[in-house]
């Protein structure tokens, strides 16, 4: 179900019979036709057991299913959006720069550790999101929220790309992530804008990156 972005802040989908989307609880700003709001206690595609999980993790974000015959806008809290369009590949991304997506996806949680090892869980620490991360999986849209706007930066074997931890907003494809220190440890004593570390990630797809080193 693709998104028709009506400004920097503010998309539109289509809602047909038969096919439903998830959003954000507070996302919907206006609709046509005949569409439906209502809680989604299983927290999306993936069932009871994928809600669990991410409450588990921490990483459960209220949604709401939406079903119908019409067009709906969506936007959060002024936030920048960008559509994210996956064709059978996994976006790991924060449950709260969720705007909304499809409801073909398959969700799931990751745990961030799995990932770059202990560095991977010093990571969550460092930008404040936690030791779990959301999955997305499969072939559709993805609408995220970020800071400022967002820029994609291609990951291809052989050059990975440096990022600000605070500044990440999401990645998929074949990637590979890990923290490592622009600085010593003695000179980052007394440092606490998190400049001193950097995710580097490598492999093979593409990294979003928001304008600003603000959390939603």
């Amino acid at each position: 179900m693709p998104f028709r972005e009506i400004n920097s802040k503010m998309v539109e989908a289509t809602v047909v019979p038969g096919q439903k989307m998830f959003s954000q609880r507070g996302a919907m700003l206006a609709y046509r036709g005949e569409v439906a709001f209502t809680p989604n206690i299983q927290g999306g595609q993936g069932g009871m057991m994928s809600m669990i999980g991410r409450r588990m993790a921490n990483e459960a974000t209220p949604l709401m299913t939406v079903e119908g015959n019409g067009t709906v806008m969506f936007g959060h809290g002024g936030h920048h959006i960008h559509v994210i369009n996956l064709s059978g590949d996994t976006l790991y991304v924060e449950a709260d720069r969720l705007l909304a997506f499809d409801g073909t996806l398959q969700q799931g949680t990751m745990f961030m550790g799995s990932q770059g090892g202990v560095m991977g869980m010093v990571r969550g620490q460092v930008t404040g999101q936690g030791l779990f991360t959301t999955t997305l999986k499969g072939h559709g849209a993805v609408a995220v929220m970020a800071h400022g706007g967002v820029i994609e930066l291609p990951i291809t074997p052989g050059r990975a790309v440096h990022v600000d931890p605070q500044a990440y907003v999401a990645h998929h494809g074949d990637v590979r992530n890990k923290l490592s220190t622009a600085l010593g440890w003695r000179e980052m004593v007394g440092r606490g804008s998190g400049e001193g570390f950097q995710l580097e990630l490598s492999g093979s797809g593409a990294v979003y990156v928001q304008a600003s080193e603000e959390k939603l």
